[in-house]
């Protein structure tokens, strides 16, 4: 009998890992690595309880060593796309009205899984499948994928227990239904707990999903759908397809029971999916949710009291770890002058002691970029960057795909606070610095990383200033949808950071939070008279 509300478990972060030599979990995620190096995986698509192969196979590999093979998954097509639509809307029904602490024992079982018996699996195929070192591996793959599954089951209880208000005789409830139809999670290659999260969290709320991983985030998207098929997870619920993203964007985005999107990528695919939304909006059944987190040129700026040492560990941790290849790396930074030369001289030191490498050596700081592709892209920067006037190399610079597609941390100087390297997004390990002169009116500096760039992700402010900190946030008060003070901009911990940003941004729904749930439902209210009226007269209608 459903008659309780239920307390969900309380929350706490989920401890990070050391990974130190001789500690267990180094020895278990080595275990790891060398079991998943020893085999060739057969990977299938999920729709409802078949497990889909095809004849045309994608090939996986890792990053740091793409001459490896680490198993092949299966392709589909337009077809494929469809039945796990038809299979998401029957599965529908069932899964919405299952009773929300059941849903929730579900994803709370499966951060379990991830905390217990799958987290050197997990974090072994993030480390070969994205090139992620064991500690980029663990705080991403199990800890903030943990974090979010815990943290969003008690959001969910918070929100189903805001209750509207009731006056004498009147009983008024909230309803918080799922949305009508499937929601289209599309996740990208560069957190395996984006690619987690972006379907569960929809899901939790009683949605049915349909979700497309990047292609090279498949090996451990099918590790993510073994721990939720073990978590209990019915049938339909998720269905993890891998199709070309022009063809299931043709069937998902003209299909009327289309209800929303999770979207984490590129500014580019979001604004043309949501123009595409745009144009069919009359196809649809209801206005389908678009919530997405695209891309950012996140900023450090440093104020002329800043500590050197600390800008310099900000500027190298907040650009280099995962190669930059996070959407709240640090990609430009404004330095004064009188801080320039402490601040070089502490990056370059601690650049030239980093070692690069494959994911399997713990000695490794710096691994490879996801694909030939981003490589191909980072390097053209890189090398029109070192024949351009006005700009100085001053660390890093060369690159590699022989064996692995591995660029070295770099760090540009320009004179040009607008050259390019300053205002695109690079999405790589390459970090931009404008040198400005100290006497200069710390405001117009401000100004100038608020006018550089159309994102508005991360950023920070590096100052022992107060009134230069309270400067800074003012003036930057629409620069940046996550904004650090004397710390780097990357590093969001669900629950304490929030984390999505604006402008070109994203629409700032911020994952890690409440907000980011109620995006996937749909209200209703109900209000119960308990004496009905009988007589349509009002008391004014009366005569004197």
């Amino acid at each position: 009998m459903h008659n309780a509300f239920f307390n969900t478990p309380a929350l706490v972060n989920e401890p990070i890992l050391s990974y130190a030599p001789g500690s267990p979990e180094r020895e278990k995620v080595k275990a790891a690595l060398a079991e998943a190096r020893s085999q060739e995986v057969d990977v299938p698509m999920y729709i409802g309880g078949e497990e889909i192969r095809t004849d045309k196979k994608i090939r996986l590999s890792p990053p740091h060593d793409h001459k490896h093979t680490l198993g092949h998954a299966s392709e589909g097509d337009k077809s494929h796309v469809e039945k796990a639509i038809k299979t998401a809307l029957e599965a529908r029904s069932a899964w919405s009205a299952m009773p929300w602490e059941h849903r929730a024992s579900i994803f709370l079982k499966a951060a379990d899984l991830i905390a217990g018996p799958y987290r050197a699996k997990l974090n072994a195929a993030t480390m070969l499948g994205q090139s992620k070192n064991a500690f980029q591996a663990e705080i991403d793959a199990a800890c903030e994928l943990i974090d979010f599954l815990r943290f969003n089951v008690k959001f969910m209880e918070q929100i189903y227990s805001d209750q509207p208000v009731s006056s004498p005789g009147v009983w008024n409830r909230l309803e918080y239904r799922p949305l009508e139809g499937f929601v289209f999670a599309l996740t990208p290659f560069n957190f395996t707990a984006i690619a987690g999260n972006l379907p569960a969290s929809a899901a939790m709320m009683g949605n049915v999903i349909v979700w497309k991983p990047a292609y090279t985030q498949i090996y451990s998207a099918n590790v993510l759908m073994e721990i939720f098929k073990e978590a209990g997870l019915p049938d339909g619920v998720i269905n993890l397809i891998y199709v070309d993203g022009p063809d299931t964007g043709e069937v998902v985005f003209n299909h009327p029971e289309f209800a929303g999107i999770h979207f984490t990528g590129s500014t580019a695919v979001f604004q043309t999916i949501w123009k595409t939304i745009g144009q069919n909006i009359t196809k649809y059944k209801s206005y389908p949710r678009i919530v997405g987190e695209t891309g950012g040129k996140d900023f450090v700026v440093a104020h002329k009291s800043a500590n050197a040492k600390e800008v310099a560990t900000g500027l190298v941790r907040g650009s280099f770890e995962f190669q930059g290849q996070k959407c709240s790396a640090a990609s430009r930074a404004y330095v004064p002058s009188n801080l320039w030369e402490d601040i070089k001289g502490f990056m370059q030191e601690d650049l030239a002691s980093m070692k690069m490498g494959g994911t399997e050596d713990f000695t490794n700081f710096i691994n490879a970029v996801i694909d030939e592709k981003a490589f191909d892209k980072i390097s053209g920067y890189i090398a029109e960057a070192k024949k351009a006037e006005g700009v100085e190399v001053i660390a890093g610079g060369n690159f590699d795909k022989s064996k692995g597609y591995f660029i070295e941390p770099t760090v540009l100087k320009v004179t040009d606070p607008k050259y390019r390297t300053m205002c695109e997004e690079i999405f790589g390990p390459v970090l931009t610095i404008y040198v400005y002169d100290e006497a200069t009116d710390f405001e117009e500096i401000l100004e100038l990383v608020d006018s550089t760039s159309p994102y508005a992700l991360t950023g920070a402010v590096f100052s022992k200033d107060r009134y230069a900190v309270d400067l800074a946030m003012r003036k930057l008060e629409n620069a940046a949808g996550n904004f650090y003070i004397n710390d780097k901009p990357t590093g969001a911990v669900v629950g304490q950071q929030p984390f999505g940003g604006a402008r070109a941004s994203g629409t700032n729904d911020k994952a890690g939070s409440m907000l980011n749930l109620l995006r996937w439902v749909n209200l209703r209210t109900i209000k119960e008279t308990f004496v009905s009226p009988t007589d349509y007269r009002y008391p004014f209608l009366g005569e004197e």
